[in-house]
């Protein structure tokens, strides 16, 4: 039986999916090839680039290319030292052109060349005779190129230029080089890029919604277990078509969920595709554990720190275009979180030690009922703030965003194991919005909850009208039972006595407005 993949390459007989070059533009690929160009791919981790290159290496060797397919990982720890990452990029591929192509001309050549000319121009010379000795044309996909750095980085790209004009004769006709980021990017100071001969820069996208659908429809197809519409949509939804993630919801649904898996009659419903959501986000599984660690950078932080409070666009278009490339952010004009689970994750990340310090329960917030006391809980949250957002103020990462992110640790550690909170934020929104989720016997609460922050220009009145009415739209739109608008005062010289209150403000959706 197949299943979903959530490790290494897609194998037919083994894993449901998407054919891989369908995803790309095969007839612009094998034109580039055809016309001699050396050129790019490139898209965030776990995206199926590996299964694509590999995929298109055997279409290349069946038109007559001399086609190898190489993985450079290991060279990361050589970092500036070119002597070494010249002999693991001279290794990999002629161990890759022994498998792939039966070719061992690099094998028995690499290590005299490397010996004679020295590592800066060791990878040249050895393709240069190489292409001589070879009867086919060559082409190499070169994989994890990025994970070079510094001078070892610089060295294989400028030999690459340096035999650029040779071939096909003298050198391979054609160059893939495949990475997380767009290498082009890469600079010399004024010099520019050192890989200024790449014709162009491919970006292998998510799944659509059509091959989302398509790929969990493998597996009804398979086994007859069917996906409620509802639970087909919350896939889709909640990861728009990142291909790991798609994988991992619907493998841990079908596969790690043991009713489900011991009984295919039985239909795979939106609940349960909920609970596999948290329990990734929970276990910080290793894509979203390596998504987190890349939070820690300057770069990304000029981006994602306006998306959680709210202020003003400091990051550059280089800056968004690395998030991009990341896969945090959404490949669209105005910069939003990539998908609702990244959404849910980074916050979450970056509140980590809030959230788990705070002993705050559900219980003194439900009710007889059952129902959630969304006023008390936001009531209780701003006496909570009054007296320790100073012991908090200095403890997050992304100082400009703690305010927000304090008020999302507090509320997730209340409606842990009762609800959820679903999160909506993009840069230059100038707010947070947050829908607390919570479940009763015949249907659900929701209560809208924006938060923003009081700045000198705008000042508490203005900021207050402009908030009202953003929630209150928010309120509409999602259909909320209430609205709830926090808003920070964080001026200068402002008494608590002055940043406390609590207002209503009316209208066709009145809003709760809690200051502090």
């Amino acid at each position: 039986m197949r299943s979903f993949n959530t490790a290494g390459p897609v194998d037919p007989t083994d894993h449901y999916l998407i054919p891989p070059l369908s995803r790309l533009d095969l007839n612009e690929v094998l034109g580039l090839v055809r016309e001699k160009k050396y050129f790019v791919l490139h898209a965030p981790r776990q995206t199926g680039k590996t299964s694509a290159l590999l995929a298109l290496a055997e279409v290349l060797n069946g038109r007559g290319y001399g086609c190898v397919y190489v993985t450079i990982e290991t060279a990361r720890t050589a970092r500036d030292d070119v002597r070494r990452a010249m002999r693991t990029v001279l290794v990999r591929l002629a161990s890759g052109a022994r498998k792939t192509l039966g070719d061992s001309f690099l094998e028995d050549n690499w290590q005299d060349v490397l010996a004679r000319v020295g590592a800066d121009e060791a990878l040249g010379e050895a393709l240069s005779r190489w292409a001589e000795a070879s009867r086919r044309p060559l082409v190499l996909l070169i994989d994890e190129i990025d994970t070079l750095v510094g001078d070892s980085l610089l060295s294989v790209l400028q030999q690459l230029r340096a035999g650029y004009p040779e071939r096909p004769a003298s050198f391979p006709q054609s160059v893939v080089l495949c990475g997380m980021r767009d290498v082009r990017d890469y600079r010399m100071g004024a010099a520019g890029s050192p890989f200024n001969i790449a014709a162009k820069s491919l970006r292998l996208g998510d799944f659509s919604r059509a091959e989302t659908l398509a790929l969990l429809g493998q597996h009804t197809a398979e086994t007859g277990q069917a996906f409620a519409p509802e639970a087909q949509e919350a896939v889709w939804t909640q990861t728009r078509g990142q291909p790991w993630l798609v994988n991992a919801l619907a493998y841990g649904t079908c596969f790690e969920n043991e009713m489900l898996r011991g009984d295919r009659s039985r239909t795979v419903t939106a609940a349960d595709v909920a609970a596999v959501r948290e329990q990734l986000i929970v276990s910080r599984v290793t894509h979203l554990d390596y998504l987190a660690d890349q939070l820690r950078e300057e770069r990304v932080r000029r981006v994602i720190e306006p998306m959680l409070s709210g202020g003003e666009r400091r990051a550059t278009a280089r800056d968004l275009e690395y998030a991009r490339d990341l896969g945090l952010i959404a490949q669209e004009r105005r910069a939003r979180i990539a998908n609702p689970i990244y959404a849910e994750v980074i916050p979450r990340e970056l509140a980590w030690e809030a959230q788990d310090e705070l002993e705050q329960e559900a219980a003194p917030f439900v009710q007889a009922d059952g129902r959630l006391d969304a006023a008390l809980l936001m009531e209780e949250f701003q006496s909570f703030f009054r007296r320790h957002s100073e012991h908090w103020k200095n403890r997050f990462a992304y100082a400009e965003a703690w305010p927000q992110l304090l008020l999302q640790a507090y509320l997730q550690r209340v409606v842990n194991g009762g609800g959820r909170i679903e999160r909506e934020y993009a840069l230059g929104s100038g707010r947070v919005d947050l829908l607390i989720v919570w479940p009763l016997a015949e249907r659900v609460q929701e209560f809208a909850v924006e938060c923003k922050v009081v700045r000198e220009r705008d000042g508490l009145e203005s900021t207050i009208d402009d908030g009202a009415q953003q929630t209150a739209a928010y309120v509409d739109r999602c259909a909320a039972e209430a609205g709830h608008l926090v808003v920070i005062d964080q001026r200068e010289g402002r008494s608590w006595e002055q940043k406390i209150f609590h207002l209503r403000r009316g209208g066709a959706v009145p809003v709760e407005v809690w200051g502090m």
